[in-house]
C-alpha cells in the first residue's frame, strides 16, 4: 500500500534571493513560461522545471532557471499554476528564514503549522494530480515536436519534486497524455507515495533530501531507497544532505555558509546529472555525487514529529478522497 506524504510548514521555509533574472518570458504550449537560454542558443539539452507552490514568478527559481541555462541547458519555467501560485508573502507569514527555525520552541512550530491547512490545503487540492500531470504532460508533449529539441529533462522542487519523478515513469498510456522525459532530478520532493511513485520509474533518476526534511524522514527515504535499489538496470541516486531542511535546494539562506553550500552541491548535483546522465548503474561517479543507501540520520524533535504525523495524516486523508473523486 502506498503511503502519501504531505507538507508541513516546513515546505513555506526559507528566504527569498537577492538577484536579477537575465531570462525572458513568452507563451510555450499555451503557458505563461519563463526561459533561459544557453550562450549559444542550442535546445539539444532541455530542462522543464517544475516549481515548488510559489510559483514560476519566485526570484529564487528563475535564478535557478539561470544557473542551468550557464551550465549549458535551454530552460524552460512554465506556469503550471495557470496564474494560482501562492503568493511570496506567505512564505514569510507562515515560517521565517532557515536559520531562525531552530530559536522556535515546539508550541510556536505548531502554531505555524496549524495555519497552513486554512490556506495550502485548498490549493493543493485545486492543483492536485488529475489537474497538474495534464498541463505537465502536455508541456512536455510541445518541446517534442519543437525543431532542435533532443533530450529532455525534469527538474521539480517540493511540490514540483513529486511531479519530475512521474515523469520518470516515461511516457504516460493514457491516450493524450504523453509526456515522460529523458531523466530527471528532484529536490525534497514532498506529497510522495511510497511505493506508488516510484515503482514505475523507468529512467534516470536523482534525488537530493535533507536530514532534517520533516515531510521525508527517514523511515520514508529508506522505503524509497528500498523501491529503487530493486531497479538494478536503472541509474538512479539518492543524496543526503546533512543538517538541512525541507526546501534547502531553492529556499536555503544564503547568510549561513553551511546552507548556501548545500544549496549550490544540490544544484550542481542536478546540473551534472542532467548532463551526462550514466545509461547504466555501474557508470556511478563517487567523485561527483554521493550514492547513499542508508545510514543513521538525525531527526526531529518527537514531540513536534508526532503533532506533525496527526496533521499530515488527517490532511492526506483530504487529499486522497480529492484524487479520488478529482471534479
Amino acid at each position: 500500500m502506498s503511503e502519501n506524504i504531505g507538507m508541513s510548514s516546513c515546505c513555506l521555509s526559507g528566504a527569498v534571493h537577492e538577484g536579477k533574472p537575465s531570462g525572458r518570458t513568452d507563451t510555450i504550449g499555451g503557458l505563461d513560461t519563463y526561459i533561459a537560454e544557453p550562450k549559444d542558443g542550442a535546445k539539444t539539452k532541455t530542462v522543464v522545471i517544475i516549481s515548488d507552490i510559489f510559483g514560476w514568478e519566485f526570484p529564487n527559481t528563475r535564478l535557478l532557471a539561470d544557473a542551468y541555462a550557464a551550465a549549458g541547458f535551454y530552460v524552460y519555467l512554465p506556469d503550471f499554476h495557470t496564474g494560482d501560485s501562492l503568493p511570496i508573502s506567505f512564505l514569510q507569514n507562515v515560517e521565517p528564514p532557515l536559520k531562525k527555525q531552530a530559536e522556535l520552541t515546539i508550541t510556536e512550530k505548531a502554531t505555524n503549522a496549524a495555519v497552513v491547512p486554512t490556506t495550502l490545503g485548498p490549493w493543493l487540492v485545486s492543483h492536485r494530480e488529475a489537474v497538474s500531470k495534464p498541463l505537465i504532460d502536455g508541456f512536455i508533449n510541445t518541446l517534442r515536436t519543437t525543431p532542435g529539441t533532443h533530450k529532455i529533462g525534469a527538474v521539480g522542487f517540493c511540490w514540483g519534486g513529486r511531479y519530475a519523478i512521474l515523469q520518470a515513469h516515461g511516457p504516460s498510456q493514457t491516450p493524450g497524455e504523453i509526456g515522460g522525459v529523458d531523466a530527471a532530478f528532484a529536490a525534497h520532493p514532498s506529497l510522495v507515495a511510497v511505493p506508488g511513485d516510484f515503482d514505475p520509474v523507468s529512467k534516470p533518476l536523482s534525488i537530493a533530501f535533507g536530514t532534517k526534511d520533516s515531510l521525508v524522514d527517514e523511515k520514508t527515504r529508506g522505503g524509497i531507497i528500498d523501491v529503487m535499489s530493486k531497479k538494478t538496470e536503472l541509474p538512479h541516486e539518492i543524496r543526503i544532505y546533512d543538517d538541512q531542511v525541507h526546501g534547502f535546494a531553492l529556499r536555503s539562506d544564503w547568510s549561513s555558509e553551511e546552507d548556501k553550500k548545500a544549496m549550490d552541491e544540490a544544484t550542481r548535483q542536478g546540473v551534472e546529472w542532467l548532463s551526462n546522465p550514466p545509461t547504466s548503474p555501474s557508470q556511478k561517479a563517487p567523485d561527483k555525487v554521493d550514492w547513499d543507501f542508508g545510514h543513521p540520520q538525525r531527526q526531529a524533535k518527537p514531540a513536534f514529529l508526532a503533532f506533525f504525523k496527526v496533521w499530515r495524516a488527517c490532511w492526506c486523508e483530504v487529499l486522497l478522497n480529492a484524487q479520488s473523486n478529482p471534479f
